[in-house]
Formats: structure tokens, C-alpha cells, sequence
């Protein structure tokens, strides 16, 4: 018989993809993932492009792209620690909740102020003018600012919406230096907090929360939501006339009532990942006292001067100290403490970036703020 010749196995190695074909590749995957909201996208800056030479139909386009966008995106903010934490209620009772104090609270500024729907947010200088005229980015400016949402980029809409409106660059440079000084009080006050509080917090969040619990983050995030509207309805209604009559009033009011619907219904979207990746904030007791401490640092703002800021980052700046207080406290390992650092970084690196956008923005409508620039640097 003739000997079986044992064949040697031929061990092949797989070919790896190249950096570029894996880039292209997430890429592709990611286009088909969002395929529908990028051909959105596309249309609706086709739509801007199309109707800013009409003032009367822009300022309500722009209004309707800004007031989705700036909700969507600062949801995080004010109703974000609520949605996270009150999962097991239904979706329409927490809508309803917040969007009756939106009721209130914009309807009170419109009969204090005669018609002002902002609190006089918009009454500062290079703002207190109704636009009578429009140019494309401006009306494109509340689409990026919706692109960077769905990607989970937290940027700030003061700075989105607002800087491309402002006259003068000295407007601009106040609402940099309040959102700054907010940045630090809040990241100061909240690792202050977290370095004395931690194990007490901890001992507080053990076991199931107590209904007194429920009822107080309830009346908290209440008050949380009525502050912040007070800051942040001037970056919606920007685009409109500066008092607004009732019929516009009642628009205004019914298509953010409406949208705030449906955030809830989506559960807060993408953007809410960013709160549901920290620390403890699906425990009603914890954000209870996230929202205690950003409210008080927002009221003090708001008292101290009409100038719009970036709560955006008021909030990040909470966060993040929230976040470094809970480590140290906690010794944890230098893993733990290099992941909050990142943490830090990425939020920090999120709403830079969306300054240098809105700069950008800013710089290219404004030619005043053209030659402003051209001056200082040239001078």
C-alpha cells in the first residue's frame, strides 16, 4: 500500500485592512446609520439658502431650526438629569410638567416686558435690534448646531445662535467672559461640594429612594428649567421681532411646547448619552443635587446682569468637577481617574469647539466685527 503523504498545513495570514479602508469603511457605515438626518440636513440648508433673501418667511424658518436645535442640544442641561432619573414614568406627565412651567415662564416675560419673550436677554447692545434683513449662515448656523447635536457634541447655542447676530465684538467678549467665569464657579463649587459630601452622598443614594425624593427633584428640576429659560429663550427668539404680538406669541409658544413633546417621547435623543455616562445620575437623590447646585449658579447669574451666557457651560463645568470631587474622594485606581479626566477633556474640547465655530460664523457674517478685527491686528 502506498504511504499517505501527510500534507503540511499552510497557515494563512489574514490580510489587514489598511487605516484608510477602515476609515472609509466607518464612514460608510456611519452615512447609512444616519442616511435619513443627513439628507435632512441637506435639504434644510438648501431651504436656507433658498429663503434668506425673504425676511418675513427667514425669521420664522430660523426660528423653527433654532428653537429644535437649542432644545435638543440643551436638553442635557436642564431636563437631561430628569429624564435620566425618572425613566420608569411615563414619557407625556414629564412632558407635560415641563412644558406647562415653559408656558408660564415665557408667558410671564411677555406681559412684564411688553411683548419680550427673553427677559431681556436680547435688550443688550448688538442684540436689541429686530433683524430686518438676513444672510445664509445665519439661518444655516441653528442646522449646524442640530448636526453637531445628533453627534453628541454638546456646543454652546448662545454662542451658535447668538454671536451671529451681535453688532459689535464687545458683545461677544462679555458673553465669553460670563460663560467663563461660570465654567470655573460651577466646576469650583460642584468639586468643593463632592470633596466634603462624597461619602455622605453616597450614604444618601443607598437602597430605594424615599417618594419625598421623587417629589423634590420634581419641584427642583422645576425651578432648574424655569432659570434656564430665562437665560436661553433669547438664543430662540433672536430671529423674531423683539416684541412679539399674539398671534406670533402664540406660535412661538406652541411649536416649542410641541417640541419639547417630542423630545420626550424620544427620551432626550443621542445627546443624552453625555449624562447617562456619568456617575450615579439615573439615581433620583444624586440628581436631585445636581440640579439643586446648577439652579443656584444659574439664579446668580441671571440676577447679576442682563448679559446672555453659555449655560452649556455652566453645566460641562458642574459635571466635570462633580466628576474629579467623586474621584478623589474615592481614591480609585489610576485608570478610574484617568477615564474621568478624559471624560473632562472631551466635554471641554466639545464646547471649545463649538466657540471657534461660532466665532468663526460670527466673524464671516459681521463686517463690522471684519473691521473691528482687521484693526487689531493691523493697528
Amino acid at each position: 500500500m502506498a504511504k499517505n503523504k501527510k500534507k503540511k498545513a499552510h497557515h494563512v495570514v489574514p490580510v489587514q485592512p489598511h487605516k484608510f479602508t477602515k476609515r472609509t469603511n466607518l464612514i460608510d457605515s456611519v452615512f447609512q446609520k444616519e442616511k435619513k438626518f443627513l439628507y435632512f440636513i441637506a435639504i434644510s440648508l438648501i431651504l436656507a439658502g433658498a429663503l434668506y433673501p425673504y425676511p418675513a418667511i427667514a425669521m420664522w424658518v430660523g426660528f423653527a431650526f433654532a428653537g429644535y436645535s437649542a432644545i435638543a442640544n440643551d436638553s442635557i442641561q436642564t431636563i437631561g438629569t430628569f429624564i435620566g432619573s425618572n425613566e420608569d414614568k411615563k414619557w407625556y406627565w414629564q412632558w407635560l410638567f415641563m412644558g406647562l412651567i415653559f408656558v408660564f415662564t415665557v408667558s410671564y416675560s411677555w406681559v412684564v416686558f411688553d411683548g419680550d419673550v427673553s427677559y431681556q436677554r436680547l435688550a443688550t447692545p448688538g442684540l436689541d435690534k429686530t433683524p430686518t434683513s438676513f444672510v445664509y449662515l445665519q439661518l444655516a448656523s441653528p442646522i449646524i448646531l442640530l448636526l453637531l447635536t445628533r453627534f453628541r457634541i454638546p456646543v454652546s447655542t448662545t454662542f451658535m445662535l447668538l454671536s451671529v447676530f451681535t453688532a459689535t465684538s464687545g458683545t461677544i467678549l462679555s458673553m465669553i467672559n460670563k460663560s467663563l467665569t461660570g465654567y470655573v464657579v460651577a466646576f469650583i463649587s460642584a468639586l468643593i461640594i463632592y470633596l466634603l459630601l462624597t461619602k455622605v452622598i453616597k450614604r444618601f443614594i443607598k437602597g430605594e429612594a424615599h417618594i419625598l425624593w421623587t417629589v423634590a427633584q420634581w419641584v427642583i428640576s422645576g425651578f432648574l428649567w424655569y432659570i434656564w429659560l430665562a437665560q436661553d429663550l433669547a438664543n430662540i427668539a433672536v430671529y423674531l421681532p423683539r416684541q412679539l404680538n399674539v398671534v406670533e406669541f402664540t406660535v412661538f409658544t406652541l411649536f416649542i411646547f410641541l417640541g419639547l413633546g417630542v423630545l420626550f417621547y424620544m427620551k432626550g435623543d443621542k445627546i443624552q448619552n453625555i449624562i447617562n455616562e456619568k456617575s450615579d445620575v439615573r439615581d433620583v437623590r444624586s440628581a436631585t443635587i445636581i440640579d439643586l447646585v446648577y439652579a443656584l449658579i444659574l439664579y446668580y447669574f441671571k440676577e447679576l446682569n442682563n448679559v446672555p451666557m453659555s449655560t452649556t457651560w455652566v453645566f460641562v463645568g458642574l459635571l466635570a468637577g462633580r466628576e474629579l470631587g467623586m474621584r478623589i474622594r474615592a481614591q480609585d485606581s489610576s485608570d478610574k481617574f484617568a477615564k474621568t479626566l478624559r471624560l473632562i477633556g472631551k466635554d471641554v474640547l466639545s464646547v471649545a469647539l463649538g466657540l471657534i465655530i461660532s466665532v468663526i460664523l460670527a466673524i464671516a457674517i459681521n463686517p463690522v466685527i471684519q473691521e473691528e478685527l482687521k484693526n487689531f491686528l493691523f493697528k
